[in-house]
């Protein structure tokens, strides 16, 4: 047993879905435990924690569980400050619902294996189904394994109407949020500002 497209398929996934198996926790498992009996265990928990209550709240939000794991990926990609997490996760899911590119850079590190120090323009031209500037909609899975914050936040977002976020200028790990592109715009030059300050 290994994690092959075979083998996960028992699970009803395939390797781009491998994360969405499994709810980031502390496990007790006997060193001997093969490869088979973690994937099973694992299963086992995250099938116990999507309880039905969670999954009325994915779907109220028009989301599969699956979905609701790759939208929480990116928003963990996008912020490790808890109490935004939900803010953000209410302007993906209202870029979804106008059909608007998610036009999230942490998928765009995804595509570059998080090799990226900064990125630039020339990098959301990338051919990949991950592309969320290129591609409207999801990606095909979770560009990270996110943690239970961030799927509750997407289970639970803010309810607003910003579409626009980029980081604070005082790089405090907050983000400053905008309803129209202008808005946005005055913000991201902001933030651009500060940070090629910084990196003088």
């Amino acid at each position: 047993f290994c994690l092959s497209r075979d083998s996960l398929a028992l699970y009803g996934a395939d390797p781009k879905q491998l994360f969405t198996l499994v709810i980031p926790d502390t496990y007790q498992m006997q060193w001997t435990a093969s490869v088979r009996e973690i994937m099973d265990r694992l299963v086992k928990e995250s099938a116990a924690w999507w309880t039905q209550e969670r999954k009325d709240a994915a779907r109220a939000q028009g989301l599969t569980p699956q979905e609701v794991s790759v939208l929480a990926s990116i928003v963990d990609g996008e912020t490790q400050y808890v109490p935004e997490q939900p803010k953000i996760a209410g302007v993906y899911l209202n870029r979804l619902r106008i059909g608007m590119p998610l036009q999230a850079d942490p998928t765009i590190a995804y595509c570059f294996e998080y090799k990226l120090k900064r990125i630039l323009l020339s990098h959301l031209a990338v051919e990949s189904p991950y592309n969320t500037y290129k591609y409207v909609g999801l990606p095909p899975g979770p560009i990270s394994c996110p943690p239970k914050s961030c799927l509750e936040a997407v289970l639970h977002p803010d309810s607003h109407n910003y579409l626009y976020f980029c980081a604070d200028p005082s790089f405090n790990g907050s983000h400053r949020f905008a309803s129209s592109y202008t808005e946005h715009l005055a913000n991201a030059r902001a933030y651009q500002r500060a940070l090629n300050e910084r990196q003088k």
